[in-house]
This record gives structure tokens, sequence and C-alpha cells, in this order.
């Protein structure tokens, strides 16, 4: 394969998953919230109890480092939502590789 073609491969789907990853982020968040693997929310409630709006802002907030005013590290919701299209990116970009190099194997 002709590296550009690689490169773009890669890149396509690294944009791809990080924007799937992006839109899906609220669902994904809830269903790490409510298996019970986040542990409480702001108000220590625990996670896996709360349902709806609730359930999805909190997943998200604890995955951004906890609620905004909590402490000088937390990104709330909108950190969340990054820490999920980031990691969905990267299992794009590792995936696209891992292909692309076993196509180049002979």
């Amino acid at each position: 394969m002709k590296t550009i073609w690689k490169i773009t491969g890669i890149t396509a789907a690294t944009v791809f998953t990080a924007g799937a990853g992006l839109i899906f982020a609220p669902a994904i968040a809830g269903a790490i919230g409510a298996a019970g693997l986040l542990g409480a929310a702001s108000t220590g409630t625990a996670i896996s109890t709360l349902g709806g709006v609730a359930l999805t802002n909190a997943a998200l907030a604890a995955l951004g480092g906890g609620a905004l005013g909590t402490s000088g590290a937390a990104f709330g919701v909108a950190g969340g939502t990054t820490v999920i299209a980031a990691t969905t990116g990267a299992a794009g970009a590792t995936s696209a590789a891992v292909a692309t190099r076993l196509v180049d194997r002979k």
C-alpha cells in the first residue's frame, strides 16, 4: 500500500470513530454509569441508581474528572465527552493501523 493511502485511511478511521464517540458519548456514559463502574455523583448519590438525564450527566461528569467547581482538575460533562471521543478515536486509529499492517504483509 502506498504511504499516502495508509495515512489517509488511518486518519479517516480516526476521525470517523472519534466522531461516532462524540455523538454517542451520552449513551456510552449512561451505559457505563448504569453498570455501576463510576461510583457516586457529586451529590453523593450512587450513579448506578440514577436514571435518564441525571444518569447521563453524572456519568459524563465522573468521566471528566468530576462536576465543575469540585476541584481544579474537574472538567465536568464536556470533559467526559472529550474522554469518550478521544478514547474511541484512539481505538479507531489503532485498529486502522493494525489493519493496514496486516494488509501489507506478504
